[in-house]
């Protein structure tokens, strides 16, 4: 991993091409157990905000030896149009499926991503 480096993670792998997840995406900065990040994208449904990407900081803070803050925040939002709606969705799939999942992994252990925990 390198900052320019680009990634995808497939969701639909058995989509088309730009409908399968966060295609085309860039790590756009790394400094070594403090902080990520990276562009992202909209879904596939709000093409004209899936155009303009958003990017993504995570950022680390050690607490102690067995505890680590994690500090999320996703910029680069436009205005009108699908943005709302952008928002909206990022807004659900941060709160109700990454950030639990995220938090799961470290609590119990790898998430088995073909029979996912879900979270209320």
């Amino acid at each position: 991993m390198h900052v320019g480096g680009k990634y995808e993670i497939l969701f639909l792998r058995d989509e088309e091409e730009g409908k399968k997840g966060s295609e085309g995406c860039i790590i756009l900065g790394i400094e070594k157990n403090k902080m990520l990040s990276f562009s992202w994208s909209a879904p596939p449904e709000l093409p004209a905000a899936r155009e303009q990407r958003t990017f993504v900081i995570v950022r680390f803070a050690a607490l102690d030896e067995n505890h680590t803050r994690v500090n999320l925040t996703h910029l680069g939002w436009g205005e009108g149009g699908e943005w709302g709606a952008a928002f909206d969705y990022f807004k659900r799939a941060w709160l109700k499926v990454v950030l639990p999942r995220l938090k799961y992994s470290f609590d119990v252990g790898p998430v088995d991503w073909s029979n996912p925990p879900t979270f209320n």
